[in-house]
């Protein structure tokens, strides 16, 4: 007599019991059901289907090098004269370091691109299957850079408008956002002075890839921009971030209203500065008491439009810079506090008619890193003067 095996449970079968037995014994101890559905690496039933073989492990996203993982801050070290052979390891390696550890996608809103450097990371990440995508200004479509991006594949739109899309930022994996005043050009990395600062935040990209959509993908430029910016606050690890983006959310208001609170020192450093409602907030808090001083871009500072000289009146401790190339910040710092960085140019034309975008970060520790720049770009204009 023959004598039948007994059908062998699947894998999955037993799978499908352990974890059941796992969810009865979490709820016996009241370990909240938040826990289980937790998704990526740090979720138990993921642990548990990768080591089990039963799922992939999921790709892991490497933070920017340094003490902090959830920011970095970079300024420019320009030399004078410009030499060439100096040309390499500028802040542009920081970017490419971080497009080269895209997984998913890559979206660049770059007023001027020129840096090869960027250009050769980009083609490297589409060619992993990463997604890359690019906003230009249209006067800047002819760059080799551009055309290298274009010749590849990869989609590049134009905002064919007389303004300009002034912005530089970069959004990569829907965590990370790269923004500040650098242009990703030649002259931005090695001869002007610039800051660049990275902060891992999906709810902070999730901002910047609203604005981005809206340019790429809607064509929608300057004041045609819709005020739907997802979270204009966002909390990480304790810093409170506001972002805006111009026109639409009125940037020019939230500066001047800033710069209204500070009670002890204002600090700021101006490519351009015409913005007479901006430099009149800064005389009031002057004459209520508070330290307030400033470096301004030489060229066009003694215009009729241009503050040095209103704001030297009022007494002021404001210097034109002495780089003698461009002196390129758009960055005020509030009692050793809060800074205020980002494209935007406290001008007519930025506040009404360009894109570009800002952010209002409330963090001494990073304060303290653009007091410092300020403190180096002041000593230049000081050395500087007649």
């Amino acid at each position: 007599m023959t004598q039948r095996r007994q059908p062998v449970p699947s894998r999955a079968l037993l799978v499908a019991v352990l974890l059941a037995l796992v969810v009865v014994t979490l709820a016996v101890l009241g370990v909240p059901a938040g826990f289980w559905r937790e998704p990526g690496p740090a979720g138990f039933r993921q642990e548990l289907l990768v080591s089990l073989g039963l799922a992939p492990p999921e790709p892991e996203v490497t933070p920017p090098p340094g003490d902090q993982p959830w920011y970095q801050v970079y300024f420019t070290s320009p030399v004078y004269p410009d030499d060439a052979s100096r040309h390499h390891d500028g802040i542009d390696r920081h970017l490419v370091q971080l497009i080269d550890q895209a997984h998913k996608s890559v979206d660049v809103a770059a007023y001027e691109l020129d840096l090869q450097t960027v250009a050769d990371a980009l083609l490297r990440a589409r060619e992993r299957g990463v997604s890359v995508r690019v906003v230009t200004d249209t006067d800047n479509l002819s760059e080799d850079a551009i055309r290298s991006l274009q010749e590849a594949g990869i989609p590049v739109r134009a905002d064919e408008r007389a303004a300009i899309m002034h912005n530089k930022f970069v959004v990569v994996d829907d965590t990370y956002v790269l923004t500040g005043s650098w242009n990703l050009t030649v002259n931005c990395t090695y001869r002007n002075n610039n800051n660049a600062i990275i902060i891992r935040s999906p709810d902070l990209a999730q901002n910047y890839r609203a604005e981005f959509a809206e340019m790429f993908e809607q064509g929608q430029f300057g004041p045609r921009s819709p005020r739907n910016t997802p979270l204009p606050e966002v909390t990480v690890h304790g810093t409170r971030i506001r972002s805006y983006f111009s026109p639409e959310d009125r940037p020019a208001d939230a500066v001047a209203d800033a710069v209204g609170q500070a009670q002890h020192s204002i600090r700021f450093m101006a490519f351009s500065f015409t913005d007479e409602a901006l430099a009149q907030a800064m005389i009031e808090r002057a004459r209520a008491g508070v330290d307030v001083s400033g470096v301004i871009e030489k060229r066009g500072s003694e215009t009729g439009y241009g503050q040095l000289l209103p704001l030297r009146e009022a007494g002021i401790a404001v210097l034109p810079d002495g780089n003698p190339y461009v002196m390129h910040h758009k960055v005020i710092i509030i009692d050793e506090e809060t800074v205020i960085t980002g494209s935007y140019n406290f001008t007519g034309s930025a506040a009404r008619d360009n894109d570009e975008n800002l952010l209002i970060i409330h963090n001494p520790d990073i304060a303290r890193l653009y007091l410092e720049e300020y403190e180096r770009v002041r000593e230049v204009a000081a050395q500087a003067e007649p």
